[in-house]
């Protein structure tokens, strides 16, 4: 399914057209600009289509005098106002005018800034209209040498309007409403057609990518993966190039969104300019989207996409096969069976080898060691850092039982590594280096995180087949996990989950067991499975293989802290 060409879009694409539009064009004057100031009068013209279609206008009495200055500015003055309605009377009435419609003014942020505290005031909810500030319009619509600025006499004498501003609200709207008409008359000319437009123009979203939008129609507001393309002709024929892999659970708004104000990314604006269309893949559920951009973005490596691109590129903690193991740091595994991870980058891998030599002793060297000829010690044994396998003797015949409890924690039992730090824990904290303690905490807690994210992956690759169903608005969402990777995915109704569970396992694609004990698909897309398993509601059908954690891969919630300090002394107190 594709749209790479700027297919005629439906009224529904483009929006609502600016001739069938409600506008309320609104002014205020108020006591001053301040947030304490107050509203004095509300002035507001609806027109629709170049009709009007009513008027509101009313002076409101605040609750403190007008200063001498506003009076002179408006001619509004405290004795004019003393028998007028409050502003708890008037708004009701004027949201009642306004209800549906897109709301305009001259410096909107001033006028929509008083209606919206007003109404938050007398406890009335802001409906949150479409706001059109005709200075901003201005602005975009008119070359620079046309109009000395942007205030509204100027505008309003520039495009010769009917009514001229004074300072009272119902005059300036109505001279706004002229102005409103004369700069809808020439973003016509440019392309502008739709609300949608205008609010985008405003913010100066180009023609081109408005244009673009067209993409989008034929996308449908379901899960899905869609694709920018660029094609060209080079010198063996017909090229073409994915620039962007995306997902969504609604194929056609996220689309819209690149070709509106709402995308920001400027990467983003020129993967748009480039591409000469856009491609999308329909999806049973949301969770076979998320895999499907996955295994995307890593088979095609968009050079616009920036996450997931380098799903592979992982750092592991392995035991080397040597008669007095060490650690290393590697982004390949290959057959070893004696491994830790992953780390995202080689650096957190060598912090959490630093926490394993303090709680294990074991050698830090790359010297490779006979298991008959001693050699000499270096500082680290001399200190009791290292069990100091090299010089033999007792060092030597407790190494093997250390590097046995190393891999008997990494297959499930997180506690000793993280009680191992108590002492020094306690005596940092004691001497007021919380600094170092603190960066102690967190190479710890890294660790631990990271034990439960290994135990998390390894408990999914440990089984052939799950198939599991969730419930959705379409009834239920069902998949068929094997070894940690996405097999099949379907939607059903809730009556016939079950043959559709049925039919998805029998035309689920054949996954072989890596034999690592690693998932056999990408570590991130085992992270998305298992978020999806772990979703409340989600129903396990059929299991092939035991989906658990061995228990002490982590700690119970809250105690953490506890694990690090060791329990609280007894304390007695005294009278």
């Amino acid at each position: 399914m594709s749209n790479t060409t700027a297919a005629q879009p439906s009224f529904e694409d483009l929006g609502r057209p600016l001739t069938d539009v409600t506008f309320v064009v609104v002014d205020l004057e108020t006591t001053g600009g301040g947030s304490d100031s107050e509203i004095t009068e509300i002035g507001a013209v609806k027109v629709q289509g170049g009709r009007v279609l009513g008027e509101f206008q009313t002076l409101v009495r605040p609750g403190s005098p007008i200063p001498a200055m506003i009076q002179v500015l408006t001619g509004i003055t405290n004795q004019m106002v003393a028998t007028s309605p409050t502003i708890d009377s008037v708004l009701p009435a004027f949201a009642e005018f306004a209800a549906g419609s897109v709301l305009v003014a001259h410096n909107a942020r001033f006028d929509a800034g008083f209606l919206k505290r007003g109404f938050e005031q007398i406890g009335l909810t802001w409906p949150g209209p479409t706001v059109v500030d005709t200075v901003a319009l201005a602005r975009c619509a008119l070359l620079r040498d046309e109009v000395p600025n942007c205030k509204l006499g100027t505008l309003a004498r520039y495009f010769r309007a009917t009514t001229e501003p004074n300072h009272r609200a119902l005059s300036d709207a109505r001279a706004t409403v002229d102005v409103l008409h004369a700069l809808l008359e020439r973003v016509g000319n440019l392309g502008v057609g739709t609300l949608e437009d205008l609010t985008e123009f405003t913010l100066q979203v180009s023609p081109d990518r408005r244009a673009k939008r067209a993409w989008a129609q034929d996308a449908p507001g379901s899960a899905g993966v869609y694709y920018f393309v660029s094609d060209s002709e080079g010198p063996d024929g017909p090229q073409r190039e994915v620039l962007y892999v995306g997902k969504s659970n609604n194929l056609r708004r996220r689309l819209r969104s690149y070709f509106s104000a709402s995308e920001k990314r400027s990467r983003i604006h020129e993967m748009v300019r480039v591409a000469t269309g856009v491609e999308f893949v329909e999806c049973a559920t949301d969770l076979e989207a998320e895999v499907r951009e996955l295994r995307m973005i890593e088979s095609l490596a968009p050079r616009y996409n920036r996450r997931s691109k380098n799903q592979r590129k992982l750092w592991w903690l392995k035991l080397t096969d040597e008669p007095f193991p060490r650690l290393s740091v590697v982004s390949r595994l290959g057959s070893s069976t004696r491994f830790f991870g992953p780390f995202h980058s080689r650096g957190a891998a060598e912090e959490a080898a630093l926490t394993i030599y303090d709680a294990y002793r074991l050698r830090r060297c790359s010297t490779r060691l006979s298991a008959r000829r001693p050699s000499p010690s270096c500082a680290l044994g001399e200190m009791g850092r290292c069990l100091a396998p090299c010089e033999l003797g007792a060092g030597a015949e407790g190494y093997g039982a250390a590097a046995a409890a190393l891999t008997e924690g990494w297959d499930g039992d997180v506690r000793p590594v993280l009680r191992s730090a108590q002492g020094r824990m306690r005596k940092l904290i004691g001497a007021q280096r919380y600094e170092e303690a603190g960066e102690l905490s967190e190479r710890l807690g890294t660790y631990y995180r990271t034990s439960l994210r290994f135990h998390r992956i390894r408990s999914l690759a440990r089984c052939p087949q799950l198939v599991a169903a969730a419930p959705s608005a379409r009834g239920w969402e069902i998949h068929v996990i094997r070894y940690g990777r996405l097999a099949a995915s379907t939607a059903a109704p809730g009556n016939s989950a079950r043959t559709a569970s049925e039919a998805a396992v029998a035309a689920a694609e054949t996954v072989l067991e890596p034999g690592n004990g690693l998932p056999a698909a990408s570590i991130e897309e085992a992270e998305r499975v298992a978020a999806w398993l772990e979703l409340p509601g989600v129903r396990l059908i059929d299991t092939d293989g035991d989906w658990a954690w061995p228990v002490h891969s982590g700690v119970p919630e809250g105690s953490f802290p506890r694990e690090l300090l060791g329990p609280r002394p007894l304390t007695h107190e005294t009278s």
